[in-house]
């Protein structure tokens, strides 16, 4: 390890010297939005020309075959890790994707160039490259804006196309045609990105970051204003956009959600005219229910990201729905069941009944599966209420 750093340090000591005559170009380089779910919100990397070299610099570096890396992305403990390499490896990827690139080369001095420069490979070292990322306040566009702050020492920005966006916002603008991608962003992430953003939080996504970067300025050691963007380059005109069709209305959330509303109140009906509950109906519904409660406790209470807590949506979904499928099924276990469906039935009616007043946003989904819980847990108390009084 300490061989391999020295060598590193070697070569970039050797690289400043050996093209010391030539200038340093440094561009942000923007990838549009791609098909998969990790490229939906498109790419950002620096890249940096000194004489014969021509390298790019990536925060986005990260591999499944990491040890837990579910189970960690899940609790927030993802590491990234930036990488450099030449930027004939880099283009490639999106050629093939079809994506949009483009690249922004930036106004900086010698100076602040050869600075961003060396901090970049002292970063890339094995010791120094892996960092905590957030997926809204430290990730591969932030990165970049940061450290460009960092040896400008400080950027003025335009004011947003939009001043009213929050998290939640932004990321239902790139997950249009992936409705089940940003049902899961919603049941998981709560209050914590539904508050409107400044310019800053604007450029967690890519294309934001770019739009603020041109229009940006810095003051220079003269006191002079400049610029941040000296060109605007297209190095490859692809797509936009993902491109992927949009998903058939009758394979929606919403949709779905309703279908199982319907299925309910049905069921419901046919409860409370014969006078018996469907416990089968039951069981799957509230351990479905019962599992994504734990799913959200984990976050809430385990996870370190800051946005999935408060998460009112706990009210709801919670593991103490596990209780129906637990005792459905025992008959002399039906008072707790009672209890449980009177208290579920009111706390869940209290909540969609005030969900509008709450500071964090639902996806619209949610609601008639809500009202499902609700149906049913009038249903099991009706029903065993006209028990008791044949009894």
């Amino acid at each position: 390890m300490v061989r391999k750093t020295i060598l590193t340090l070697l070569v970039t000591v050797i690289a400043i010297f050996s093209a010391k005559a030539a200038d340093y170009r440094v561009s942000l380089v923007t990838c549009y939005p791609g098909q998969i779910v990790y490229e939906l919100y498109g790419h950002t990397a620096i890249r940096i020309k000194h004489g014969d070299m021509d390298r790019v610099y990536n925060f986005g570096m990260f591999s499944f075959s990491k040890p837990n890396f579910v189970y960690r992305f899940v609790k927030g403990e993802t590491d990234y890790a930036l990488a450099g390499y030449p930027f004939e490896y880099f283009i490639p990827e999106y050629v093939e994707r079809n994506s949009k690139v483009v690249e922004q080369v930036l106004n900086l001095s010698q100076r602040q160039a050869e600075s961003l420069y060396l901090q970049l490979e002292w970063l890339r070292l094995p010791q120094n490259r892996e960092y905590r990322y957030n997926y809204v306040l430290d990730n591969c566009a932030t990165r970049p804006r940061d450290m460009i702050e960092k040896v400008t020492g400080g950027l003025n920005y335009p004011q947003p196309a939009d001043t009213t966006l929050t998290f939640r916002d932004m990321m239902r603008s790139y997950s249009g045609n992936y409705p089940w991608y940003q049902f899961g962003i919603d049941l998981a992430l709560g209050s914590g990105i539904d508050y409107r953003l400044d310019a800053r939080e604007q450029m967690f996504a890519p294309i934001y970051l770019m739009n603020a970067f041109q229009g940006s300025a810095f003051i220079d050691e003269s006191g002079h204003r400049v610029p941040l963007v000296k060109e605007k380059i297209v190095l490859f005109d692809g797509s936009e956009s993902p491109v992927l069709p949009p998903t058939p209305w009758y394979l929606s959330p919403l949709f779905v959600a309703f279908a199982v509303f319907a299925a309910a109140v049905a069921l419901t009906v046919k409860d409370v005219v014969r006078k018996k509950v469907s416990r089968w109906f039951d069981f799957i519904w509230f351990l479905i229910a019962g599992l994504a409660g734990c799913l959200v406790f984990f976050l809430v209470f385990v996870s370190e990201h800051e946005a999935t807590s408060p998460n009112y949506l706990a009210f709801w979904l919670n593991p103490f729905c596990l209780v129906v499928p637990s005792l459905v099924f025992i008959k002399t276990l039906r008072k707790w069941l009672y209890f449980y469906h009177f208290i579920n039935f009111a706390l869940v009616l209290i909540l969609l009944a005030v969900w509008g007043a709450l500071p964090q946003c639902a996806n619209a989904a949610f609601f008639p599966l809500m009202a499902c819980s609700i149906i049913r847990s009038a249903n099991y108390v009706y029903i065993e209420k006209c028990a008791r009084k044949s009894r």
